[in-house]
Formats: structure tokens, sequence, C-alpha cells
């Protein structure tokens, strides 16, 4: 009896950001989206950790030259944050001083806003309908 790719694969562990300075920037998603320090590592890659259990990898960064970038533009976009209510989400975020885009229809159904993290990463948070 064979293992079901369903059971195989079961979902996203990590998306990781290679950043400036991990340790603020793993400060700030704590701070301001809940997240907490789960471990970090002796060449200070922070991992932090969201309520559901998924985590986000914070490493240091190269030498390389940020692109511009659009949500359009090829490769990974942004990160979006599922919210049980955006109006709450959005009013937490703009009273830590947090700059939100115009409300949006999210493609699959729900509304979603997005906003930027200090290093300039593509955020959203998105409610969906139950």
């Amino acid at each position: 009896m064979g293992i079901s790719m369903k059971n195989l694969f079961l979902g996203v562990d990590h998306p990781a950001i290679a950043a400036e300075s991990p340790a603020d920037l793993a400060q700030w998603y704590c701070d301001n989206l809940g997240y907490e320090l789960f471990f970090v590592s002796p060449k200070n890659v922070q991992i932090i950790r969201a309520a559901d259990g998924s985590f986000i990898e914070i490493m240091p960064r190269d030498a390389t030259e940020r692109p511009e970038r659009t949500t359009w533009t090829p490769g990974w976009s942004h990160l979006a944050l599922r919210v049980a209510n955006l109006d709450k989400a959005t009013a937490f975020l703009e009273s830590k001083g947090i700059s939100m885009g115009p409300l949006i229809e999210a493609v699959g159904g729900g509304r979603l806003r997005t906003f930027y993290d200090p290093e300039g990463n593509m955020l959203q948070i998105v409610e969906r309908p139950r």
C-alpha cells in the first residue's frame, strides 16, 4: 500500500526572507504580526513561528542589490497572511504606524490589504469567506 501525495506533502513549512538585519526584522514580525521567536542559529538565521504553527525563516542577505518588483514580477511575489477579521487587523496594523494599501477583492474570494515590512517585502492580510 503506497502513500498518497495528499498524505506525503502536507503544506507550507516556511518561506524565507534574506534581510539586512535578521534580528530586527524578526522582532518586527513578532511585535506587529504576532509571531514568536522559535530559533536562532549561530549564523544569525532567525526562525519565527505563527499562531498556526507555520514558520518564517529570516536570514542574512548577501551583497546582491534588491531588484524593484511589482505583484506581477516573475518569482515569489508576496506573503499573504490569513486573518479572521480584516477590519480589526487593518486597524491594529495602522495603530502600529503601518501604512496599508487599498481594500481590494481577493482572487478566489474574500478581501485583502497590502503593506510592506521595514525592509520592503510585500505582505498582504486576507480575509476569506467561511
